[in-house]
């Protein structure tokens, strides 16, 4: 297991030095993880494709993300041995059981684009 980044302190209602919620969103936290993880519930990936998929991620970030992401055992990385090296990313059982997460997630964020799109389409008028 990586070092914690932790920082938030003592929650309130929380008898551990951290809340739980703390742990998942090391886990799962950061502007490029949960979009990993997401396009990895399906099939498993390999780098190039993440590169295609996420095009504003600089190929030292993603590699960053990935190993985090395997170091905390949700990402397993398997390492074919030929000519060109041949990498490939898939979800462990245990990141497997943050796809309802993701899921959610999703739901979630595609609701909030929707309110965001009718707010454009129908503005308030100002006075």
């Amino acid at each position: 297991m990586r070092d914690r980044k932790g920082g938030f302190g003592n929650s309130p209602g929380c008898d551990q030095a951290a809340c739980p919620v703390e742990f998942t969103l090391d886990v799962i936290g950061g502007k490029w993880k949960g979009v990993l993880l997401y396009h990895m519930m399906e099939e498993k990936k390999r780098f190039s494709e993440f590169r295609r998929i996420c095009p504003g991620i600089t190929q030292r970030m993603l590699t960053l993300q990935l190993r985090e992401l395997e170091e905390d055992g949700v990402v397993h990385r398997e390492v074919y041995q030929q000519v060109p090296p041949k990498v490939e990313y898939s979800l462990t059982e245990f990141g497997r059981t943050l796809i309802p997460i993701i899921r959610l997630m999703k739901d979630w964020g595609e609701e909030y684009q929707n309110k965001q799109l009718s707010k454009e389409s129908c503005p308030v008028e100002s006075l």
